[in-house]
């Protein structure tokens, strides 16, 4: 068995199919970046979360003689 026969792939980046899938990519590429800049566009201010009243806490430790 011949596994490394040199027809076994064809793999052609200048054709059509390469063009289109490249224009493809770019137009998917620019919705995405139109749809983020529209997302932080329309986002809204938040105020921070006021910081958490202080808690004391006792351990009780307990001691083996």
């Amino acid at each position: 068995m011949n596994i490394n026969r040199i027809d076994q792939m064809e793999f052609n980046l200048n054709g059509k199919h390469a063009r289109r899938a490249r224009h493809q990519r770019r137009q998917r590429a620019q919705w995405w970046f139109a749809r983020m800049r529209q997302v932080v566009d329309t986002a809204m201010e938040w105020r921070p979360a006021p910081h958490a009243r202080p808690e004391q806490v006792y351990m009780t430790l307990s001691v083996k003689d």
